[in-house]
């Protein structure tokens, strides 16, 4: 029986307009002037509405090689929902304005008999908007190719649940036919998100954002999810993805392919000049097999 997991954002975050959405995201692919590669496995990428970071996400998308790939882990943040655990989607099919994407259910069957898997219900997921900001890229960039995902909503997990549920994916990292996306926007910033972190020391303050943004993006680059999570201690940083990334970067740790990640593109909804304003971080990643 099958149970569609709406297009709940589209009309609202992006257009649902098809030919409208195919345009756009072509457009975005194509100005990012990106090389296909086999070699890319992964990407970190953000999930605000298109008209802030659709041009920033296609920095992430637009390095895929859709040929050899049969499988797509989708790791995003939970918004509104709280829980301690990961959760799996009770849909079969998730729709796009663009195409749709089959759920796995084997793998989701496997994941959820571990017993550390929750479900979400459907309710819930479309309440979620971070995964579903990637589906209508990925939907474009695998157009024509038969390709299942995975979505997992990562909960308020501690520090030691994101060590457990790296272990516990990063044999899927070692299968080639398997590709991660991982959802996360970057520093929000302003009254209104409690996170007013400024170093005078950086210039204006958009600078000091950036400065703050940039070391964790270095950090994840090294690929330790320890040093993160001690980035993330120090700073408060307010990444919303923080969470999705840690398990990405226990996965990478706990897996025989080296998979080198590396940041290409940083942008900013607005620059803050002053306190009253307030202004969000995007930044796009990818996760590439090194030699």
């Amino acid at each position: 029986m099958e149970k569609i997991r709406k297009a709940s954002h589209a009309g609202s975050w992006y257009t649902d307009n098809p030919q409208e959405l195919a345009e756009q995201l072509d457009g975005w692919l194509r100005a990012a002037g990106l090389a296909k590669s086999s070699d890319v496995r992964g990407v970190i990428a953000p999930h605000a509405g298109y008209s802030y970071s659709g041009r920033a996400a296609a920095y992430a998308f637009g390095n895929i090689d859709p040929t050899n790939i049969f499988r797509i882990f989708l790791l995003g943040p939970s918004h509104h929902y709280y829980t301690p655990k990961c959760a799996l989607s009770r849909a079969t099919v998730y729709e796009t304005p663009i195409g749709d994407l089959p759920i796995d259910e084997e793998v989701n069957d496997e994941l959820k008999a571990t017993g550390h898997f929750e479900y979400m219900d459907l309710r819930v997921d479309e309440a979620e908007h971070s995964m579903e900001m990637h589906l209508p890229y990925l939907a474009k960039v695998f157009q024509g190719y038969p390709v299942k995902i995975v979505p997992i909503l990562v909960g308020a997990l501690s520090a030691e649940s994101e060590a457990l549920y790296g272990r516990l994916l990063a044999k899927y990292v070692d299968d080639s036919k398997n590709f991660f996306s991982v959802s996360s926007d970057f520093c929000h910033w302003g009254s209104r998100f409690n996170y007013m972190h400024y170093d005078k020391s950086h210039g204006a303050i958009y600078k000091s954002i950036e400065v703050l943004d940039k070391m964790g993006m270095d950090i994840i680059e090294t690929g330790d999810p320890d040093a993160f999570k001690q980035y993330l201690s120090e700073t408060d940083n307010t990444i919303c993805g923080r969470h999705p990334i840690s398990v990405f970067l226990h996965m990478l740790k706990n897996s025989s392919t080296k998979i080198k990640i590396r940041f290409l593109r940083y942008e900013q909804s607005g620059h803050c000049k002053s306190m009253r304003d307030s202004s969000v971080s995007y930044a796009s990643a990818v996760g590439k097999v090194d030699g």
